[in-house]
């Protein structure tokens, strides 16, 4: 009895957990069915035309559909492979690095960046690339012309890739930290005295050590094909780069607040929210067989 009276103080603690979770995560999906009306505000979302699968069809019809989606996806799919190899080389550097106290203030400082948001991190970055920012002051000294890096398109992926892996790759570093503070020393000293190098106990003792962590971070990155960061992207992009720096989420946000179409930003949501949930369940069943790793 004693135990079934604890256990109650438990799930009251939940009690908030489940409170926000309702309010912010299961009510809102009511709004879904937006995306099949031609919704009024005056009759309201249960009171407007149902109109089917006329919003699905008239978002594949426009050119900004196609633009956004390949853009999601080409960004995302960059993240996803930057911030799994430059976390896992920077700890492999790290770990080779003898020096403790050196070794605790690198990690520190690397790690700082994740606790900053993109609104603070957005204006240090501009701020950076910005005509007369310390990029372009450096580029002078070398004789070239300042360039308005957030103004062309064609860089615009590729600032915010690497952007993004300046915030998060200290925060993945220490994932790779923690596998190999699981390797078997005496795996070293057996290579040591069979006479391999450096470099070759990196590669035949650390990297198979650090595989099934680094595998299983990859598959389960899947899931976020279609996630390229609404934070970043929309701090930092503008109208000239649209054509290559608009995604998903921020041309829902334009379309359903500022341009009020509601149920077109509704169906493309949709449409995201549901390819998302399969890649997800893909990659958890990738990550079961491939790597032993279950939720549940």
């Amino acid at each position: 009895m004693k135990t079934k009276g604890f256990a109650k103080h438990y799930y009251l603690m939940l009690l908030p957990g489940f409170a926000w979770l309702a309010v912010f995560g299961i009510f809102p999906m009511f709004g879904i069915v937006l995306a099949f009306e031609h919704f009024s505000p005056v009759k309201g979302m249960f009171g407007s035309d149902w109109v089917g699968l006329e919003n699905f069809r008239y978002m594949f019809s426009l050119n900004d559909t196609k633009s956004i989606f390949v853009n999601t996806i080409f960004i995302a799919i960059m993240k996803i492979i930057a911030n799994l190899v430059v976390p896992l080389v920077f700890a492999l550097l790290l770990n080779e690095l003898r020096i403790v106290v050196m070794k605790k203030w690198v990690q520190t400082i690397v790690y700082l960046p994740h606790f900053l948001s993109w609104v603070i991190l957005g204006g240090i970055v501009l701020d950076l690339f910005s005509l007369d920012g310390p990029a372009n002051q450096i580029l002078h000294v070398f004789g070239i012309d300042a360039i308005n890096f957030f103004g062309k398109a064609s860089l615009f992926p590729f600032l915010a890739v690497g952007t993004d892996v300046w915030k998060e790759f200290g925060f993945n570093m220490i994932i790779y930290l923690a596998a190999l503070t699981g390797i078997n020393p005496a795996l070293y000293e057996a290579a040591g005295i069979d006479g391999a190098s450096r470099m070759r106990r990196i590669w035949h003792v650390t990297l198979p050590g650090v595989r099934t962590t680094a595998s299983l971070l990859a598959v389960l990155a899947l899931g976020n094909v279609l996630n390229a960061g609404f934070d970043q992207i929309f701090n930092l992009y503008n109208p000239l780069v649209y054509s290559s720096g608009d995604i998903i989420d921020t041309w829902v946000y334009r379309t359903g607040l500022l341009n009020m179409q509601y149920e077109l930003a509704t169906a493309v949501g949709l449409l995201k929210s549901v390819v998302g949930f399969i890649l997800i369940g893909i990659s958890y069943f990738a990550a079961y067989k491939w790597t032993n790793y279950r939720i549940f």
